[in-house]
């Protein structure tokens, strides 16, 4: 199964994507696959981000085994109705990042998570070693950076990242079926 993060900017802030494959659910020790992450260019318009996101769910290679977590706050609730009108045939979750204590809306594929909830939970599996991050990857040095530096200038790398690592610990379900962290 395949998780698409998606963290939302325009001008200032860059869109960023991040997949990370999850092999096996039943495997042990709990694994999962930063396969790729990129950076959209400044000032690329929500439709457009939307077909991008489209043509990576639908494409050969994921389709019918991804799902789609979106950064829903500020801007994104728009970009999350487009998404779901979009036909990707995948789960769509929209993530509203907050600065409170606790998960809301668990189980729903409206969702409200700790900003820092996201970061420890991509700390924690790098320090245990269940995030693999391929070195070939093109936009990997920036990724390493950001990751260095989460308060840094940019974290959009990181938040795609950490927001499919989020949805990839969770139970296996499919359009917004039991949502429980594993």
């Amino acid at each position: 199964m395949f998780y698409i993060g998606l963290d939302l900017g325009q001008k200032q802030d860059y869109t960023a994507i991040a997949i990370v494959e999850r092999p096996d659910a039943r495997r042990v020790p709990f694994q999962l696959l930063v396969r790729r992450v990129q950076r959209v260019a400044l000032g690329t318009p929500y439709p457009r981000v939307v077909e991008m996101v489209r043509d990576i769910a639908c494409g050969q290679a994921f389709a019918g085994q991804c799902a789609v977590v979106v950064d829903g706050t500020g801007v994104g609730a728009p970009v999350v109705d487009m998404l779901r009108a979009a036909g990707l045939k995948c789960e769509i979750t929209a993530v509203t990042i907050t600065g409170g204590d606790r998960e809301t809306g668990r189980g729903s594929l409206n969702v409200g998570v700790p900003k820092r909830d996201l970061i420890s939970g991509l700390q924690l599996a790098l320090e245990k070693g269940e995030l693999r991050i391929a070195r070939r990857m093109k936009e990997v040095g920036s990724l390493v950076r950001e990751l260095m530096e989460v308060r840094g200038e940019h974290d959009d790398l990181v938040i795609a990242l950490a927001l499919a690592c989020w949805r990839a610990r969770r139970k296996m379900n499919s359009f917004g079926g039991e949502g429980r962290l594993l």
